[in-house]
């Protein structure tokens, strides 16, 4: 079953049909709150936040946008909202952040684990140092696998700007990953 199914047989009183959706989209939008809000605190109460506003506005819910774009926007709107009523700058607390990693089918060794928890370290600390704007739209592509037409939507800009966003966040990122890792380059 698809998003817009589960929706369908949700909004018919099957509460259980939801949990499918939110199992889903459990670590790509909590990657990306983590990232943007940056405490875990803050986090685990945007996300539960995200989750409740969806759930109020699915009878409004058009299918037209991706379920994913709509459920990032709503993550978006709260963030901002949060960070002005707090006047927080919005650059995460990496030490105590999460960054959702593909799982690997191979075996790992423990040298190999610790390698990539190093390089996990390492990619989020130089993701967290991005400006505002171009680190939410490389999380958005990244994390939330979001089109960048979607994207320039949620950041209410045009393609151009996103896809320079992305540009720039790319040559900053290689940039200070290429000191560290030669091939990065």
């Amino acid at each position: 079953m698809d998003d817009a199914e589960h929706i369908k047989q949700f909004l018919r009183g099957d509460a259980n049909a939801l949990c499918a959706v939110v199992d889903a989209y459990r670590k790509p939008l909590y990657s990306f709150i983590i990232q943007m809000a940056g405490q875990s605190d803050d986090a685990d109460e945007i996300f539960q936040e995200v989750w409740i506003k969806a759930m109020q506005a699915l009878p409004r819910y058009r299918h037209k946008d991706r379920f994913s774009s709509w459920l990032f926007k709503i993550a978006h709107r709260i963030i901002i909202d949060r960070s002005r009523k707090r006047k927080l700058v919005l650059s995460p607390d990496m030490e105590s952040g999460v960054l959702a990693c593909p799982e690997t089918t191979t075996q790992t060794t423990p040298h190999d684990n610790v390698s990539d928890h190093e390089l996990g370290t390492t990619i989020r600390r130089a993701v967290a140092q991005l400006p505002a704007a171009q680190r939410e739209v490389f999380l958005l592509r990244m994390d939330g696998d979001l089109p960048f037409k979607e994207i320039a939507r949620i950041q209410k800009t045009s393609i151009n700007t996103v896809l320079a966003r992305m540009s720039y966040a790319l040559g900053k990122l290689r940039e200070q990953l290429s000191s560290t890792y030669k091939d990065c380059t």
